[in-house]
């Protein structure tokens, strides 16, 4: 199928495997809660990792159960809106698969692509918000600012879908509707990226269809995105986030430093404790918290990195999050033995102790 404004050749496109199995999760312990070197509380969950040549390298947990993977869908859903004919790249791209902070850059950025439509906020749709990041959220409270569609974390993604929508003249007023042959087309792109059918169709906090996959097929979509040619959309949307960081998230958030700290890494945080991450050889992670706490997600995903040969040193500032009393730090959240690293894995040539003299 071609268009005059995006191309997807037939000949790439993978046949889906049934959709995975909704069920109870049957997820593991994660995480430890740790207190003056007590363990106070324990947060289950799942993670894959997922070797270059796609094979499952590791995995604990329950990573074929169906599951919503909210806002870490989002580098998917932008691969979908190129396929569609979205004309972005760089930093308006990034920011298309962003859960922004609500920087002025954000907003400005967000405004940009409705300017290239020829729409304004109004038009939007998303659920009105205050900025996703606490400065930022703040600083929009003190100057007496309330909820607005602009300000919302996924502006972004609304805007770039509505530009697509414009620009293949299809009805803009109802963009979030399932049926809408823009979220067809997204749907289809989640399908074909996680090699899997989708279990259910649910609505995301900022009001988009969101889709259910497993655990393995986010991952599986993660490393396709990374591992992307550059002349494809998932080169295009991976190149964004390495190029701009910041615009997927906010300046000092843990998503954009990780990306940073990583070369050539992809990372994208979602809502309920779910993250990814991929680099550009294919090897992939993928991580869900049982219970959604954001506070074990990046040391559990720190640790499926580990699992890839990266370097522990790289990881070292996300490998626990602090835990407090009376203000000062009295323990942290880390992850259980069973994402301790193993030995080394020949599916990863390369890892820190292969390259050992």
């Amino acid at each position: 199928m071609s268009t005059a404004l995006g191309r997807t050749d037939d000949a790439t496109r993978r046949t889906p495997a049934e959709p995975p199995a909704i069920r109870e999760p049957r997820h593991v312990p994660l995480a430890h809660v740790v207190r003056g070197g007590a363990i106070e509380g324990v947060h289950h969950g799942s993670v894959v990792v997922l070797a270059a040549d796609g094979r499952v390298a590791f995995q604990t947990g329950d990573i074929d159960v169906a599951f919503y993977p909210r806002s870490a869908l989002k580098p998917v859903q932008a691969v979908a809106l190129l396929r569609a004919g979205l004309p972005l790249d760089g930093e308006l791209l990034s920011l298309t698969a962003a859960s922004h902070s609500g920087q002025p850059r954000h907003l400005d950025g967000a405004r940009r692509i409705l300017d290239r439509a020829g729409l304004t906020e109004d038009d939007l749709r998303n659920t009105p918000d205050l900025p996703y990041g606490a400065a930022e959220r703040d600083a929009w409270l003190r100057d007496g600012g309330e909820p607005t569609r602009l300000a919302q974390n996924c502006s972004g993604k609304h805007a770039a879908m509505l530009l697509t929508a414009q620009l293949r003249g299809w009805p803009l007023r109802d963009y979030l509707d399932p049926a809408h042959p823009l979220q067809r087309v997204i749907a289809e792109t989640v399908a074909d990226l996680t090699g899997q059918g989708i279990a259910r169709v649910s609505v995301d906090g900022c009001g988009a269809p969101l889709f259910s996959v497993s655990l393995r097929g986010l991952a599986t979509a993660a490393a396709r995105i990374a591992s992307g040619a550059m002349d494809t959309p998932e080169g295009r949307v991976a190149a964004a986030l390495r190029a701009h960081p910041d615009m997927a998230s906010g300046t000092d958030r843990d998503v954009a430093r990780l990306m940073r700290a990583v070369p050539g890494l992809i990372a994208k945080d979602g809502f309920e404790g779910v993250q990814i991450a991929a680099l550009p050889d294919g090897r992939a992670v993928a991580v869900k918290i049982a219970d959604g706490a954001d506070r074990a997600r990046m040391p559990v995903t720190a640790a499926a990195l580990a699992h890839c040969g990266i370097d522990p040193g790289a990881l070292a500032e996300f490998a626990t999050t602090p835990v407090y009393g009376g203000g000062a730090a009295v323990g942290g959240v880390h992850p259980t033995d069973v994402l301790a690293q193993p030995t080394p894995d020949p599916l990863f040539p390369g890892t820190k102790e292969d390259r050992t003299p």
